[in-house]
């Protein structure tokens, strides 16, 4: 069993860590930082017994397949109304899967001094246990995204807490755990804030982590078109950069009803503009990646099950190709609830949607 967290040594790392108090007022924007390539990576020796550092390309060649998982499960809150049971990781991996993304909205589960429940992080043990011993790649991503667009400042200080209690809990788990710091900057929380916020969130992993692989991506929704505004620390090798694929939102978001403005139009994609246009950004990204010599783990894409079903399978399959192609570790949005692989009430795998992403071996 992963260790847990003692609430005391919690609140002395929130106490101690750079940027955690609540500021005063609104600080100036983090200066820009001037873009230099770097050198190929040095491996570094890790300092906890029983984990070893994984170099950050060797880890992105082994995750193969993923799905990102419980967004959203009334199990966080009431273990007995989940709809994910820890035995469908089994079920993930046995389909040809070798990665999850756990969506974690912690922020609701804090007290007033931004203490995790203890039930919430006993529950966190469970999935991240089950999902390791079904040796599955488990990526921790802390996905409070819409609260942050609004209430930059109260998330600002509780992605620090998040952080300093989960990071020393798992800082002993297998290398096959990664962090993902957040999911989706956007709205007010600004590229440049997001940058602020990376100088203030990472020294607090690295405190109790200092060589497992943490996931950071741009602001603006992870969007690829923000990748050259991504301030890194240069010399911090153990960074995968991670970047959302939904292009064109007129397709893949066509009838979901949280964007109402993209209505259901029976639109279709697979044309040659439409390839075309894919191949174009995933270059983007490619180019990115081998300029600044980071590798790259595409963490969501999908279109809506209101789309039509054809346009859809092709594609769900021709952006995870795309992305193989070039090297990068995928995750499909989502497991169930929506744009879903897997039928939870059935107990059956979306065999259309399975095979279009991973394709029956012959």
């Amino acid at each position: 069993m992963l260790k847990t967290t003692v609430a005391f040594a919690a609140a002395l790392l929130l106490a101690t860590s750079a940027g955690v108090a609540a500021p005063k007022a609104k600080p100036a924007a983090a200066p820009a930082a001037v873009a230099t390539p770097v050198a190929a990576p040095v491996p570094v020796a890790a300092i906890h017994s029983g984990f070893a550092g994984m170099d950050a390309f060797a880890q992105v060649g082994q995750m193969g397949p993923g799905v990102n998982v419980l967004s959203e499960d009334p199990g966080w809150t009431d273990a007995s109304k989940a709809r994910f049971k820890p035995e469908l990781f089994a079920k993930i991996k046995a389909a040809g899967f070798g990665t999850v993304r756990i969506a974690l909205n912690a922020m609701g589960h804090m007290d007033d001094y931004f203490v995790l429940e203890t039930g919430y992080l006993n529950r966190l043990d469970t999935m991240v246990n089950a999902a390791l011993d079904a040796g599955l790649t488990v990526i921790l991503d802390e996905h409070d995204f819409n609260y942050c667009a609004v209430e930059t400042w109260g998330c600002r200080q509780k992605l620090n807490a998040f952080w300093a209690q989960v990071a020393p809990r798992y800082k002993d788990a297998p290398a096959r755990l990664i962090f993902e710091i957040m999911n989706e900057p956007h709205e007010a929380f600004t590229p440049e804030m997001w940058n602020d916020q990376i100088k203030q969130t990472l020294p607090i992993i690295r405190a109790s982590n200092p060589v497992r692989n943490v996931i950071i991506g741009p602001g603006n929704w992870n969007g690829l078109g923000y990748l050259d505004k991504l301030v890194l620390p240069v010399t911090d090798r153990h960074i995968i950069v991670t970047y959302h694929y939904y292009a064109p939102m007129e397709f893949t978001h066509q009838g979901s009803p949280w964007v109402s403005q993209y209505k259901l139009t029976g639109q279709t994609w697979g044309s040659e503009a439409d390839l075309a246009q894919l191949n174009k950004d995933f270059d983007v990204v490619k180019a990115w990646s081998d300029k600044w010599n980071r590798p790259i783990f595409l963490g969501e894409f999908g279109a809506y099950e209101t789309a039509p079903m054809e346009s859809r399978l092709k594609y769900d399959s021709t952006v995870a190709r795309a992305a193989e192609k070039r090297g990068f570790a995928w995750a499909y949005w989502q497991f169930d609830k929506d744009f879903i692989v897997y039928d939870i009430a059935a107990d059956k795998w979306v065999e259309p949607v399975l095979n279009a992403l991973i394709p029956p071996k012959q």
